[in-house]
């Protein structure tokens, strides 16, 4: 079985509060970035062990860390799963973000649960895929919606941007998700989210934003340089997604986000939304 995880994009993204469990509390809005890795999942013999290939961009750690085998062992434990061979060709960026790894999670779930036929409904898949990861629980509907508390409880909204053109950019800067919360203070939203997106777009440079961003741009100013590109391109609406690197331009009304002079080790996504 072949399936393409795709990437997410952050449409705002509030640190509200510390939790008692050390993690903090967000709101933001998630919709699906059609920038994508392929993934192969493959029953094998019997007597063959479970294996992993990685191919594409290089994944920091070791193999068996990988949140694809994290997935099948998770599901394992509950159900009889012959072994299977895992093939992962990664595109998406790695610390971007853009929650690559969280996809392919999220990917792998869905295909082990069609592949062996386990009749998992998406309820129990998101229970599966928050064990892996924060935002993994989002790939199981793979819809916009507004997430809060760790960012794996959703609200769904009505939010439609189909067609609109898209532009990320990615300047090959690695952020860590643990520097990237290290820089940041929970507080209180200037714009309640959940209305701000509702408005028309053209309102959403003036209010929403990701406090990602002002806390990482200071220290790696070509982030704020990236967005100001994006708006002097014509952007109605640009910003950081999730806690960086990451960049992102939305351009309505267009066929395609303009050409952009680029040095030739970022990496760009280009498309419809």
């Amino acid at each position: 079985m072949l399936v393409f995880p795709n990437a997410k994009l952050n449409l705002g993204l509030y640190i509200t509060s510390q939790r008692p469990d050390g993690f903090r509390n967000l709101e933001s809005v998630f919709v699906p970035l059609p920038w994508t890795d392929a993934l192969e999942v493959l029953p094998v013999v019997a007597g063959a062990e479970t294996a992993l290939a990685l191919t594409g961009i290089p994944i920091p750690g070791e193999p068996t860390t990988n949140l694809c085998l994290r997935a099948y062992e998770l599901l394992k434990a509950d159900f009889n799963l012959p072994p299977v061979q895992l093939h992962l060709h990664k595109v998406v960026p790695i610390g971007a973000g853009l929650g690559g790894g969280s996809g392919d999670a999220a990917f792998a779930l869905r295909a082990l649960n069609d592949l062996f036929t386990l009749n998992l409904p998406a309820d129990a898949l998101e229970s599966y895929a928050r064990r892996l990861g924060s935002d993994c629980a989002f790939f199981i509907r793979n819809k916009p919606v507004f997430a809060y508390e760790r960012g794996d409880v959703f609200e769904d909204i009505s939010l439609d941007l189909t067609g609109v053109a898209c532009k990320v950019i990615y300047p090959g800067l690695h952020i860590s998700t643990a520097e990237a919360y290290s820089r940041v203070q929970p507080h209180t939203p200037r714009h309640e989210l959940r209305t701000a997106i509702s408005q028309p777009l053209e309102t959403w440079r003036d209010t929403i934003s990701n406090d990602f961003e002002d806390a990482l741009t200071p220290h790696y100013p070509i982030l704020g340089e990236i967005k100001a590109q994006l708006y002097a391109a014509g952007a109605t609406y640009a910003s950081l997604s999730g806690s960086g690197s990451a960049v992102f331009g939305l351009f309505p009304g267009q066929e395609l986000p303009p050409q952009l002079p680029l040095p030739s080790e970022y990496q760009v996504w280009d498309g419809r939304l």
